[in-house]
């Protein structure tokens, strides 16, 4: 069975070149919850995310090609590069970056690479966890100040809490004001559990824990996640993920507030409030018979719906974005720039302040990498974006989709039309009248006109 080197999975992206070094990073992490991605086909490389915890590992050969640009790749993923190089390198920052200067030799062994690669990842995340806990909570919209007086209002109760809402809108932020809320349980643990993680065949270890001996190589005895929780709060994320039959022991815990250890027989009290959270229809899979009514019913004692950063709207969402730039660039002097505001004000964002947080933390890399406000390298973060920017009025799909990249091409190239054109592979007068056919004016059209 693989080990967890972490709390979070762990995705290694390998830029290889031309040296072999793929099989051995694979061999070095077989043992690891670790995903091992050959990465050297460009197309790869644009399609990384940054929704799981990665380290990239390139090889200096890499470097040399024209169509890998060092600096347009780091700013443009802000992951951690470990770099493999046969002889030392020159230490010239547009190649190095100090925050990336983390390099193996060619004949590195497979304990050098692990430590390497856990030592980085570990210092993403504790960085990450900072960040998350400095993080301010912006509230500026009516709808969203509205919302958190319900979760002030309710945080100082000892019923369960079921925080619906769409991917990324900040349930587990939710969960943790509702546990500080509250006058006996915030003063216990917080323990967070993602329920669609959990690994088939250990949910009863995992939830429950195990005696010493329960079974091979149970050398000690284990808390389960319920005990853990004992006089705090238990945080179950996508509830709507947990198996019936696992929903039939959760409802059990809940009734009788005691649990019994994997090889024991000795049941043991557990006191702890639940709050649970969902971007499904717990309903629909009720309706559907995924998902039992009686702890469906035990769940939304309390009922929170976060709103998606749509409807928290334009307010929200620069408020957003400048409080987490403010972050990332600390020592920025020059304020945002109002095309980037704009910008943000017109995108759509699927996955919501997740989404946003991961698209402003791209843009200060790219701000601190080129000491600049980049608007053409800025507009390409934006343009890559899955649902673009939100058409002016009702269209059919293939309107909305063609609005949207002409928009993000203007962006791209700094609204000048004839570039924009040339990109496209349309004329100038085709672009032009395209543009007045969704309304895609404005002042930045306005000003690039006059500069063509």
């Amino acid at each position: 069975m693989k080990t967890r080197p972490s709390q979070d999975d762990l995705d290694v992206y390998v830029w290889e070149g031309k040296s072999d070094i793929a099989d051995r990073v694979a061999r070095a992490l077989a043992n690891f919850d670790v995903d091992v991605i050959r990465a050297d086909n460009i197309a790869v490389s644009r399609d990384v995310t940054s929704a799981r915890m990665s380290v990239a590992i390139i090889s200096v050969t890499v470097i040399d090609r024209p169509s890998f640009s060092v600096s347009d790749w780091q700013a443009g993923h802000g992951m951690p590069v470990i770099w493999v190089a046969a002889e030392a390198r020159s230490s010239d920052p547009r190649v190095y970056p100090p925050e990336y200067s983390n390099i193996l030799t060619a004949d590195f062994t497979a304990a050098e690479l692990r430590s390497l690669v856990f030592k980085v990842a570990g210092v993403v995340r504790e960085h990450g966890a900072r960040a998350k806990a400095a993080e301010p909570l912006i509230a500026t919209s009516a709808c969203m100040r509205v919302f958190l007086s319900e979760v002030e209002a309710f945080a100082d109760c000892d019923s369960t809490v079921l925080i619906r809402g769409e991917t990324g809108v900040g349930k587990e932020r939710v969960a943790r004001l509702l546990h500080e809320g509250h006058r006996r349980y915030g003063k216990g643990p917080f323990v967070a559990v993602n329920c669609g993680a959990i690994p088939d065949g250990l949910f009863e270890s995992h939830f429950f824990g195990h005696a010493k001996g329960a079974f091979t190589g149970a050398t000690f005895a284990h808390k389960g996640y319920f005990e853990q929780a004992h006089e705090g709060t238990l945080f179950l994320d996508e509830i709507g993920d947990l198996p019936l039959y696992q929903q039939v022991k959760l409802l059990r815990v809940l009734e009788q507030s005691t649990v019994t250890r994997l090889g024991a027989t000795a049941e043991i009290p557990v006191d702890f409030r639940l709050v649970a959270a969902t971007n499904r229809d717990l309903r629909e899979l009720v309706r559907q018979e995924l998902f039992r009514a009686d702890l469906y019913y035990r769940l939304a004692v309390i009922d929170l719906q976060v709103p998606n950063l749509e409807e928290r709207g334009a307010v929200d969402k620069i408020a957003i974005f400048k409080a987490l730039l403010g972050q990332i660039l600390p020592e920025q002097e020059e304020e945002m720039p109002s095309w980037l505001e704009s910008l943000v004000t017109r995108t759509r964002f699927p996955g919501n302040v997740r989404e946003l947080r991961n698209v402003a933390e791209r843009v200060g890399v790219t701000v601190r990498q080129f000491r600049a406000w980049d608007r053409e390298r800025i507009g390409r973060i934006f343009a890559s974006l899955a649902d673009g920017v939100i058409p002016v009025n009702e269209r059919s799909p293939q309107e909305v989709a063609e609005r949207n990249r002409i928009i993000g091409a203007l962006d791209a190239h700094g609204w000048r039309r004839q570039d924009t054109a040339n990109f496209l592979g349309i004329s100038r007068k085709v672009l032009w009248e395209k543009m007045r056919k969704y309304q895609i004016v404005g002042q930045e059209a306005e000003i690039a006109g006059e500069m063509d």
